[in-house]
């Protein structure tokens, strides 16, 4: 961005991996440990795999295979990845974004359940909010807007009146799918054209207005 975008809301809606948390290099052994043992393609794997819960990647990566299966296999991966948290860290500026959200309206909408949410946070140094969405959560994986609309509802406040941090194009789409405005965060989130991008949380600053309305200047 060449400029800075002035956005409202009143509530923020923050992903995890990839947005607050940069998790890759613990999601690139996992997953590229599992495409070995299923005979595929690491690289093209990976393009599946951000921003949707295991189950979900697996369906689309082995059509056909039945679902008790991608089930299973996802439990096992969520305690890998919980289990590995080397390399873990917070994505730039993303400690003193947390910090200036205290007393705001704001939630974690993430694909990774509670242990592994807890643990890559941890891992990151990184403040949980209060308000959490996780993989328990929820019926349906994004792409599906359920979780950014459970964390709606349990800030009471509308969807329209969100913002949506993400890095992945199913994150994006799924805020797009909520009536939310996007941000798009770091490299990944370009291609899959969210209402604004930056490169990290650096580029983010947020301002109580004062009648409930959170304003943001994003780039």
């Amino acid at each position: 961005m060449t400029a800075t975008a002035v956005l409202t809301a009143r509530a923020l809606l923050l992903d995890m991996d990839g947005t607050l948390v940069n998790s890759d290099a613990s999601v690139e052994r996992v997953w590229r440990r599992w495409a070995e043992q299923h005979g595929l393609d690491g690289d093209e794997v990976m393009k599946v795999v951000h921003g949707r819960q295991g189950y979900a990647s697996m369906a689309l990566l082995l059509p056909g295979r039945p679902m008790e299966q991608n089930y299973a296999d996802n439990a096992r991966m969520l305690a890998d990845e919980t289990a590995d948290t080397d390399g873990v860290v917070a994505i730039p500026g993303a400690p003193e974004f947390l910090a200036s959200l205290r007393g705001l309206p704001h939630a974690l909408v993430t694909s990774a359940d509670v242990p592994l949410s807890t643990a890559r946070m941890a891992a990151a140094g990184l403040e949980r909010p209060e308000v959490r969405v996780t993989a328990e959560s929820v019926g349906a994986s994004k792409p599906d807007p359920e979780g950014f609309l459970k964390g709606a509802a349990e800030l009471g406040v509308a969807p329209g009146d969100c913002v949506v941090f993400e890095d992945s194009g199913a994150g994006i789409a799924a805020g797009r799918a909520a009536g939310m405005t996007v941000v798009g965060v770091g490299p990944r989130a370009a291609v899959h054209e969210p209402d604004v991008v930056v490169e990290d949380l650096t580029r983010v600053r947020v301002e109580a207005v004062g009648d409930g309305t959170i304003r943001l200047y994003v780039g």
